[in-house]
């Protein structure tokens, strides 16, 4: 196209593409859809180099049956400008929107898809849409929570790291481009079956470079082992004076992905895991409880969607990576600790001698810690990653 001129297109047999002249202030362009046509055989309207259209250095498309636009180049700012109509005839940009495939199971949420891994896969992006669509994934990325401890007053395992990019669905995410990223889903950590030993701690989680750390396991009731492991979230400690509570939040991540485990008590009670949002609690009433897990909207998955993680202390909500709860036995009553929301396994109480519950299968809640001398702690449920882009 020339300065100056006005161009009627024929798009009958196909579409066509107009390339605007290098621009200078006060350059003028009008295309008008000459046969109605554009809406099944598109005008593409081309700037030159990096002369813009209303402010984006990008093709605009005619896709309306038609549509005539006239385009006054303003400035290196804003570049071409429609002078006949709204911004909406001239956005310099036809809204691409991110587009991938992967996982075990796909949503569909209104405007948003989410991919849910249960196991190792590989989140494949084929579309990294532009600004007027979308550009960025939210995360959820939940490591296998720790194992319980074995024995007399034996502890809950921590909680799998927690790390999202929000709940909320407007939340800016992650950049993507158009390549494979990893995914990689870990397992929970095993229950303590002898001593001394203590829970097993549990598998990092991965997207990308994210990285979710495994839930600490949880301490057993024997002296070596006492105290409860480092992790995501921490795992108690057991109840044999001085023991502790594993650190969470390790290693270190911007925003915390977990929280310690608590300690025990000389009452025969171990300390809860630690959770996403709440450390374990201490057992100076004889009962630890495994610490509350980190919070997603039920609306994140959709209305029709397969429920995913457990329901929560609040509303329309269900958490993942909830610590063990810390097992018990006399002098200290039943029951054993309470699981965190968001998966975990609570503590047992005994003799008879009872395996403390495994924390629930993807959603990185620790095991809960055993009842009586003999009895096992619970597994660590698996982690889970989902990812969640706006695809419409």
């Amino acid at each position: 196209a020339a300065t100056g001129k006005g161009y009627f297109v024929n798009t009958t047999s196909g579409g066509i593409t107009v390339n605007l002249p290098a621009a200078a202030v006060g350059s003028i362009v009008a295309v008008s859809d000459y046969a109605s046509t554009a809406a099944s055989n598109n005008i593409t309207v081309a700037p030159n180099g990096s002369d813009k259209i209303n402010g984006t250095n990008d093709d605009y498309t005619i896709s309306t049956a038609g549509l005539a636009v006239t385009l006054v180049y303003a400035d290196a700012t804003r570049g071409w400008k429609s002078v006949t109509g709204s911004d909406a005839d001239a956005t310099g940009v036809t809204p691409g929107f991110v587009a991938a495939s992967g996982g075990n199971t796909t949503i569909t949420s209104g405007n948003y898809k989410i991919h849910v891994f249960t196991g190792p896969g590989a989140l494949c992006v084929s579309s990294a849409g532009n600004c007027a669509g979308s550009t960025t994934v939210e995360h959820l990325t939940v490591a296998g929570g720790g194992g319980g401890g074995k024995g007399s007053g034996s502890a809950g395992g921590g909680a799998g790291g927690f790390r999202t990019t929000s709940p909320s669905p407007d939340t800016a995410g992650t950049p993507v481009s158009v390549q494979s990223y990893p995914i990689t889903v870990g397992g929970g950590g095993a229950g303590s079956t002898t001593t001394p030993a203590k829970g097993v701690s549990g598998i990092t989680s991965t997207f990308s470079s994210i990285d979710s750390a495994g839930g600490g396991g949880g301490g057993s009731g024997v002296e070596a082992v006492k105290s409860g492991a480092d992790g995501g979230s921490g795992g108690g400690g057991a109840f044999i004076p001085g023991n502790a509570g594993g650190a969470g939040n390790t290693p270190p991540t911007p925003v915390a992905q977990g929280f310690p485990g608590g300690a025990g008590a000389g009452c025969y009670a171990g300390g809860g895991g630690g959770g996403a949002t709440v450390a374990g609690s201490d057992a100076p009433t004889c009962q630890g409880k495994g610490g509350t897990g980190g919070p997603i909207a039920d609306a994140y998955f959709g209305p029709t969607a397969p429920s995913y993680g457990t329901p929560g202390p609040v509303g329309s909500t269900r958490y993942f990576a909830g610590g063990g709860g810390g097992g018990r036995q006399p002098p200290a009553t039943p029951p054993g600790g309470a699981g965190g929301a968001g998966g975990g396994g609570a503590g047992e109480f005994g003799p008879p001698d009872s395996p403390g519950v495994s924390g629930t299968t993807n959603t990185g809640g620790g095991g809960g810690g055993s009842g009586g001398p003999s009895g096992n702690g619970g597994a660590g449920g698996s982690g889970v990653v989902m990812i969640r882009y706006k695809f419409q």
